[in-house]
């Protein structure tokens, strides 16, 4: 008994810190793929928060308000029941029950998820579920959006800050959508980045204590080498 008891406690003592850690940065830094890396290789939980704002602005879509209508996307922010799943090797979304993680991703989606994101009451809502599942994860947790350091988790234990130059990060996007003009998705980016930083509520931007990564000539593998090697860090600090 005392040996079981000695095992526990040792397995206690050696179990990394659960960390929260939050991702921000704008389209095309690799936010996603090396959040879901290193959630994977740490054995962290995981959340897309855009995936969240895609989800919610798709529902409006489908259910026909107009999402130029803040009025009206507002009084409809609360309706859908959006779930997150947290496995990064397998992230699920669902709205209402059925699975969104395919339709979120159209261009469509894409093109009108700024508009209903800068809702505050969208914001509201969806932070709420945002700092629900990171409260919940026992683990820790990796969160990748673009105000999580500075508005969703505030208190993060690790914030890093993803960038990379506007031809950088167009050229990955183009390179993830068959047939795509290289100069339109740049100048889409560009469009999106104005949009996001701009909005009154919750802008993306820089947390002051966050960690800056410029991605721009790093390989993937490279950046996520670096964000494992910080959230190490910051576990042997607790």
């Amino acid at each position: 008994m005392s040996t079981t008891v000695e095992t526990a406690s040792a397995a206690a003592r050696t179990a990394p810190a659960a960390v929260i850690v939050a991702i921000d940065g704008p389209s095309g830094t690799g936010k996603s793929s090396t959040s879901k890396a290193v959630a994977a290789q740490l054995g962290l939980s995981y959340l897309d928060t855009g995936a969240q704002y895609r989800a919610i602005t798709w529902w409006m879509l489908n259910n026909d308000i107009d999402v130029q209508d803040a009025m009206e996307v507002a009084t409809a922010a609360a309706k859908p029941v959006i779930v997150s799943g947290t496995d990064p090797a397998a992230p699920t979304i669902t709205v209402d029950g059925e699975d969104a993680s395919g339709p979120i991703r159209t261009q469509e989606v894409t093109s009108k998820v700024s508009a209903v994101s800068a809702v505050p009451e969208v914001r509201t809502r969806i932070t709420e579920l945002q700092r629900t599942i990171a409260a919940a994860a026992e683990r820790g947790i990796v969160v990748e959006g673009r105000d999580i350091g500075t508005t969703v988790l505030p208190d993060a234990d690790l914030k890093i800050f993803l960038t990379a130059s506007p031809e950088a990060r167009a050229a990955r996007r183009s390179g993830e959508v068959k047939g795509s003009d290289l100069a339109a998705t740049k100048e889409a980016l560009i469009k999106r980045d104005a949009a996001d930083s701009g909005r009154k509520t919750s802008p993306l931007a820089k947390a002051d204590d966050a960690v800056e990564v410029d991605t721009t000539d790093l390989t993937l593998q490279q950046v996520i080498e670096c964000v494992v090697t910080l959230v190490e860090e910051k576990q042997a600090a607790q």
